[in-house]
């Protein structure tokens, strides 16, 4: 399990290393020396990233936290899109356990910089499940279907992201272990990691 796990985050690594480094190359090209990028994430998510490593400025946005390491910037998560630009955002396995993924995926589209990227990560076969409330739903159920993965893929291309004005550079898909519960100590499930730009630009 453990060396599973430590693949899985070789995997996660490279990809945003890869994205990353396509980010400081245009930068360098346009002269562009800011340097904005956002990560949401669940509580809990320990799983370290090249973001961690190679950025400067990382803005860590968490629904519920208890501590905030020294080199992150919070922000409040009700204002946090609010007149701010980010280069890069990234959103692993956030708009599955989120309550209103469609106004998040709104809010990440408007806070990027126009020639920004937003990394987002989401199983599939796609499952909503929401922490808080009774019945654990969204109030927003994205329109997401299909048999397999693959179906799923095209349908929250063509049914999600393609209306919120993104457009796919490229997807990949990647083991996920999540956390289990009393019937088995980890699942294994199939994680869909997508980079997005604007459609505009």
């Amino acid at each position: 399990m453990e060396k599973t796990m430590d693949t899985e985050q070789e995997t996660t690594n490279s990809l945003l290393k890869e994205v990353l480094n396509e980010i400081r190359q245009t930068r360098e090209e346009n002269k562009v020396f800011r340097d904005e990028i956002l990560e949401l994430k669940k509580e809990n998510n320990k799983v370290k990233t090249e973001l961690e490593e190679t950025k400067k400025k990382l803005n860590i946005l968490e629904i519920r936290v208890e501590r905030c390491e020294k080199e992150m910037k919070l922000l409040e998560i009700n204002d946090w899109f609010v007149d701010k630009k980010f280069d890069f955002i990234s959103c692993l396995n956030v708009i599955d356990r989120c309550d209103t993924p469609l106004k998040l995926l709104h809010q990440m589209r408007d806070a990027l910089t126009p020639n920004g990227t937003l990394l987002l990560a989401v199983v599939l076969p796609f499952s909503a499940y929401v922490e808080a409330g009774t019945n654990h739903k969204p109030r927003e159920l994205l329109p997401i279907s299909g048999p397999n993965f693959e179906d799923q893929v095209k349908s929250v291309i063509d049914n999600v992201f393609t209306p919120a004005n993104f457009e796919v550079v490229s997807w990949s898909r990647v083991p996920y272990l999540c956390e289990g519960d009393l019937q088995q100590s980890y699942y294994w499930l199939d994680d869909a990691v997508f980079v997005l730009k604007l459609k505009d630009f």
